[in-house]
């Protein structure tokens, strides 16, 4: 996949994940708009994490740099759902 492909594909995914805590806010009964404000800037933050550590691959290890990247993905994305879930 191309780093340009991937950008997109983390924008989309991170675009997807903030309109998950958006409905979390519309449906919800609870009065938890901070906890969602959080979980929020949480992504935000990961978007731009992502994003700027795939505008600079370190030279040499790029299988191994992507490697990481995906699985920090992976991992970050499961525990942002999680807190979705709970809120």
């Amino acid at each position: 996949m191309k780093r340009k492909d991937l950008k997109k594909h983390i924008n989309y995914l991170c675009a997807e994940l903030l309109a998950e805590c958006i409905a979390a806010v519309q449906y919800s009964t609870k009065d938890n708009k901070q906890d969602v404000e959080n979980v929020m800037l949480g992504v935000l933050k990961m978007q731009n994490d992502w994003i700027c550590r795939l505008s600079h691959v370190e030279p040499g290890s790029k299988k191994l740099f992507f490697k990481k990247l995906k699985d920090d993905m992976q991992k970050r994305t499961d525990e942002i759902v999680d807190q979705i879930q709970n809120l």
